[in-house]
């Protein structure tokens, strides 16, 4: 259901999450680490600085950083600039599909648009770089 640049976004979000003692990581290792094509890398990275994601630093000794907690960054923030999350377009190619004119599919879809909605808003990207960050949460909530 996300496009390959979400996918390769959040690859490299875990990326960054799971080195932070390394900050800043220059975008060719995190292309060659995380198994993402360099230019197409650079294109996402530049995006979600311009988001507010990321920083970045120039320089021999720059690279990227995630400006916020990891915990504090939610899945929904870092797919915002690759993903259409309007709930305008039918996926079914009807040209009308509202609640007030729903094609035959609109209630079950409806119903997984807005579990995606709650799961990206719900889930940091902690939680799905490091393991034991959910169950910690989790827990702490008990």
């Amino acid at each position: 259901m996300l496009s390959l640049t979400s996918q390769y976004a959040l690859r490299a979000m875990i990326y960054l999450t799971q080195h932070e003692e390394d900050w800043p990581i220059p975008g060719r290792r995190i292309a060659a680490e995380a198994g993402i094509p360099a230019k197409y890398l650079s294109k996402i990275l530049g995006d979600l600085v311009r988001s507010g994601v990321l920083d970045s630093s120039p320089g021999k000794s720059g690279g990227f950083r995630l400006r916020r907690a990891a915990k504090q960054t939610t899945l929904h923030e870092v797919l915002r600039p690759f993903e259409q999350f309007a709930r305008g377009r039918c996926p079914f190619g009807n040209q009308e599909c509202s609640d007030e004119k729903p094609c035959i599919a609109h209630d079950r879809w409806k119903k997984v648009i807005e579990a995606q909605a709650k799961f990206l808003a719900d889930t940091s990207v902690l939680d799905v770089a490091v393991p034991s960050a959910t169950k910690r949460r989790r827990r702490k909530k008990s």
